[in-house]
């Protein structure tokens, strides 16, 4: 089978008891930076010498098929450089081939920036977007904001440290600088930082320089205003094109959150001049 193993993300500590395990019995490790599984193996005092295999974003689709093989006689453990394989990381073409193969994949749970800084950022945690890495050039990076602006979910982002400023910049300008978010720095590690605030805030904060891994928490939009008068042009309309008027109100109402009897009151007087 395939096993895709979560690393630490910063603290040595948080190496599970199954991981270690893992990599004191594997016998081949695919891995994002074979230099970093070797000083985990050290840092983690495993005696386990296993063959190590690279596996990383320039040559991913190439191995899929022969690691794929590799794993239907022996075990396969999968690792990236921090956190869990496949998100934003190394991993999904060898997960999605192996799935097409019909061969197992299964996980070792663990630390995930993703989660982590979630949980910290004070924002609302019951439904949340992870969207990876904002595009690097201003005016793709502005289209996928815009697509994004009205997203009523926690939005979670990965950023590099060269880069955070001018992505919360772009977040700030596409969202609105009031729009409340958090960056996350160096989770788990020695200088771990929850910066919290209004996203134009964060924006000159940063403008100074920011050093470490990052993690950008933002909060969802808000509810739109509700139009009155739109929403009795939408019944109206749709009872001009043959729908009942009380059923016109019910779809509007259920659209908008306005009061179905207020919206049928108001379109009856309307269209008898009152």
């Amino acid at each position: 089978m395939i096993i895709l193993a979560a690393t630490p993300i910063g603290n040595l500590g948080d190496a599970s008891a199954r991981l270690r395990e893992a990599l004191e019995t594997t016998t081949v490790i695919a891995s994002e930076d074979t230099r970093v599984t070797q000083r985990l193996l050290a840092a983690l005092g495993i005696g386990n010498r296993p063959r190590l295999i690279a596996l990383h974003e320039h040559n991913e689709r190439q191995k899929a098929a022969e690691l794929v093989e590799l794993a239907r006689d022996t075990d396969l453990l999968v690792l990236s450089d921090a956190g869990m394989p496949t998100v934003s990381d190394p991993g999904f073409p060898l997960v999605a081939a192996a799935a097409e193969a019909g061969v197992v994949v299964t996980a070792i749970p663990g630390p995930s920036a993703v989660v982590t800084a979630l949980a910290v950022s004070g924002l609302p945690t019951d439904r949340f977007a992870f969207e990876g890495f904002l595009p690097r050039k201003a005016g793709e990076r502005s289209r996928r904001l815009a697509e994004l602006a009205g997203d009523r979910r926690t939005l979670v982002f990965f950023e590099g440290p060269s880069r955070l400023a001018a992505s919360l910049e772009s977040l700030a300008e596409a969202f609105g600088a009031d729009r409340p978010a958090a960056v996350c720095r160096e989770l788990t590690k020695l200088h771990e930082e929850v910066r919290r605030g209004p996203l134009g805030e964060l924006a000159a904060w940063a403008a100074d320089g920011v050093r470490g891994e990052i993690v950008v928490v933002v909060g969802g939009a808000g509810e739109a205003a509700v139009d009155a008068d739109a929403a009795l042009d939408r019944v109206l309309g749709l009872a001009a094109s043959g729908t009942r008027l009380k059923d016109a109100a019910a779809l509007v109402a259920a659209e908008t959150g306005l009061g179905k009897r207020e919206l049928y009151e108001a379109a009856l007087a309307s269209r008898d001049g009152r």
